[in-house]
């Protein structure tokens, strides 16, 4: 079971070959999305000069596939994962602890919260971004690359 990032759904906008490859060779494995992708790719759209036909290719492939939500156990999932985060490698002064960002410990709050939709549904995040090999140094997370920036 495989939950594709961001990268990867644009990938297969574009038709990548590599990635359209790597899809027929897992055959009837599900493969799925979920809602922070989603706004993602509708953020893409609406930053395009293309908006109407950048919509359509979005909108047929999330027509054509699973497209996970939050839920109060991916949002526990959450917080448990950005504390161990922060514990690991935030700063190590508590007060300066609590106003630390992720995006400078590497990760970024959309790439936490679908690596805990992820975790919640048991599947193997599929992304380029490094944020998630990251996060696999503290936290239970499988994480694959079908394509490479």
């Amino acid at each position: 079971m495989y939950l594709l990032d961001t990268n990867h759904c644009s990938r297969l906008i574009d038709r990548d070959p590599g990635v359209l490859q790597r899809l027929r060779e897992l055959g009837d494995a599900r493969v799925a999305t979920c809602v922070i992708v989603r706004g993602e790719l509708r953020f893409m759209v609406e930053r395009s000069e293309r908006r109407r036909e950048n919509a359509a290719k979005v909108e047929a492939l999330l027509g054509d596939m699973e497209v996970f939500p939050l839920d109060d156990a991916a949002a526990d999932l959450y917080g448990r994962m950005k504390a161990r985060l922060l514990e690991a490698w935030g700063p190590r002064e508590r007060r300066a602890r609590r106003r630390a960002r992720l995006d400078a410990l590497g990760v970024s709050d959309n790439d936490l919260w679908i690596a805990a939709i992820a975790r919640r549904h048991d599947f193997v995040v599929v992304s380029a971004d490094d944020g998630f090999e990251r996060m696999k140094e503290i936290v239970d997370l499988a994480v694959e690359r079908w394509w490479s920036p």
